[in-house]
């Protein structure tokens, strides 16, 4: 006898690799996101500072 993946097996699987990457597509973008505000909020660059300067200050981020 051969087996064969019942049709609620092949849905556990399936189940759990969409888990994983919506887990991995949800890390991904918060580590841009951290990047993004500590690479932009905290730069010594002045370019990058006063390209964000009023951005940050109308949503309350402080820069200085």
């Amino acid at each position: 006898m051969t087996s064969v993946p019942t049709t609620n097996e092949g849905a556990k699987r399936g189940a759990a690799q969409i888990t994983t990457s919506r887990a991995v597509s949800i890390f991904a973008a918060a580590l841009l996101g951290v990047f993004l505000v500590g690479g932009v909020g905290f730069s010594h660059i002045a370019a990058v500072h006063n390209a964000a300067h009023d951005y940050r200050h109308s949503m309350g981020f402080p820069c200085h």
